[in-house]
């Protein structure tokens, strides 16, 4: 491990920027964009040649939680142009048709290692869809794998994780502290009370 290499700026300029995900091969970086004309955007910075950010995503709705494909040749996100998030896959680095994956809603996609399934969120549900990309892309319907209460997250950075395998997955649970009091007993005449508990010798 190197310790001894210094913080680097990789982006300039004034909107929020977030980041969403490395390619494989570290060859691109995935980010979102908050612009206040356009809101959430996509774009992705390559790390050899000028290095110069390009736009992937823009459009008067919001898109975030861009995640690449372990082979870099898909981008998913989530955009809410149809009035709710919905997850989107397109081809990536050059801009091709779009797919939209999920069907009642989702957000922060996260691809498996294999690049055949992909997961997202719904609500408190957990889907999975899976994917071919050969002789064409085509996608399954979604499944949802389990659901529960679990802490979303408060950027544009998925709040899971999925293991190499794909069997399990890695979220932050709240804890839920003891209610609070809102009862006060108070006893009257608890002297008489404990007289006559316990007699006076």
């Amino acid at each position: 491990m190197d310790d001894t290499a210094s913080e680097e700026r990789l982006t300039s300029g004034e909107p929020t920027q977030t980041p969403g995900s490395w390619s494989d091969d570290g060859q691109w970086l995935a980010y979102s964009e908050t612009h206040p004309a356009t809101g959430g955007d996509i774009w992705a910075l390559p790390t050899g040649g000028d290095r110069t950010p390009r736009v992937v995503v823009r459009t008067p709705s919001d898109e975030r939680h861009p995640r690449l494909s372990p082979d870099g040749r898909w981008l998913a996100y989530a955009s809410n142009e149809s009035g709710r998030n919905e997850v989107l896959v397109q081809s990536f680095p050059e801009p091709g048709g779009r797919t939209q994956l999920s069907t009642s809603g989702g957000i922060e996609p996260v691809w498996s290692r294999d690049g055949r399934e992909l997961f997202y969120l719904n609500g408190d549900a957990m889907m999975a869809v899976e994917i071919r990309t050969s002789p064409t892309f085509t996608v399954s319907a979604p499944r949802m794998l389990f659901e529960g209460r679990y802490v979303p997250s408060p950027n544009a950075v998925a709040s899971y994780d999925v293991s190499a395998d794909g069997q399990r997955s890695l979220r932050v649970q709240p804890m839920h502290p003891d209610p609070p009091t809102d009862q006060i007993q108070v006893g009257l005449n608890w002297f008489e009370e404990l007289k006559r508990l316990v007699p006076m010798q």
